[in-house]
């Protein structure tokens, strides 16, 4: 063999030699290690701070993907509400209606760098009331609700926008003993709920303190077996008295209808019809009469 083949063979050799000595000690760490309990580890990312549409209490277990939404700085609920959460508010004003011992806590948050224009102490508290002032517009009782505000250091922004920065904690309120509701009575029938109709109308859409006295009613007398409504209906002395009785009367029938649809026996509801004959004001003026055409509603 001549010493050229001999050199060539030798650095075959080496190559080869060096490539199985690599493979064997040097790449080892390329190759996947085994946990000796046959777990799987996972990388965690960061928790974000973002809370989901989730109501959990007595009598109701609802979430959904969509939230509240607020732009940075900002204490106004974005709008449109989607469909989702209204199908959730809708399920808690049941329960609310059916347990008024419920109440809930409506904790908002806010980024400790955001500003805070509102007269609330932070912008989390403005957005959990704000968010409570919705809920009131739906027709859920005021009383029910508490609020409260946290800033935090960081939460999940798209664009401008904090993805829902509120959350809602039940809880049970103690059984409300016969002072409370004497005080809830007094306070309906000294600032009794009033509705106002239009001329020659017996029908009315209620504004949110309307819906608010109507919650304060019904929360009433779910606690009290033995309470009764009255409604009185009244009119303007504009055309003939007979008429504008019978108008009264449905006008109370109407209010009647609404409270019965709330979940008030409509055998403790009494309705009665004073037609013209009790004005609230002038008759003389055009303000006067519309005051006039209403039904009062009070505990008896």
């Amino acid at each position: 063999m001549s010493k050229k083949l001999f050199y060539l063979l030798g650095i075959v050799v080496t190559i080869i030699l060096g490539t199985i000595l690599y493979l064997k000690f040097c790449c080892s760490c390329c190759v996947p290690t085994k946990t000796t309990d046959n777990t799987t580890n996972i990388v965690k990312t960061p928790e974000r701070n973002q809370t989901p549409f989730f109501l959990d209490g007595s009598g109701i277990n609802y979430q959904c993907n969509d939230n509240f939404n607020f732009l940075q700085n900002n204490s106004a609920l974005l709008e449109p509400i989607s469909d989702s959460i209204s199908i959730g508010v809708e399920a808690l004003k049941d329960v609310l209606l059916e347990n008024p011992n419920q109440k809930i806590t409506i904790t908002g948050y806010a980024m400790s760098n955001e500003e805070n224009a509102t007269k609330f102490e932070n912008l989390g508290l403005a957005r959990a009331n704000d968010v409570k002032t919705f809920f009131v517009s739906k027709g859920l009782a005021e009383s029910q609700f508490d609020t409260k505000g946290e800033l935090v250091d960081s939460w999940q922004i798209l664009g401008d926008t904090l993805s829902g920065p509120v959350k809602f904690i039940f809880s049970t309120s103690a059984a409300s003993n016969s002072t409370d509701l004497d005080l809830l009575r007094d306070k309906i029938n000294k600032s009794p709920l009033v509705l106002y109709f239009n001329t020659n109308q017996s029908n009315n859409k209620l504004s949110t303190l309307e819906n608010q006295k109507i919650n304060d009613i019904i929360s009433y007398t779910k606690q009290v077996p033995d309470a009764r409504v009255l409604i009185v209906g009244h009119s303007d002395n504009v055309g003939n008295r007979d008429a504008n009785t019978v108008l009264a009367q449905k006008r109370a029938d109407f209010t009647k209808d609404y409270l019965i649809k709330n979940g008030i026996e409509a055998s403790r509801i009494e309705t009665q019809s004073q037609g013209p004959d009790a004005p609230a004001a002038d008759n003389n003026t055009a303000a006067g009469m519309a005051k006039n055409r209403r039904t009062v509603i009070t505990i008896k």
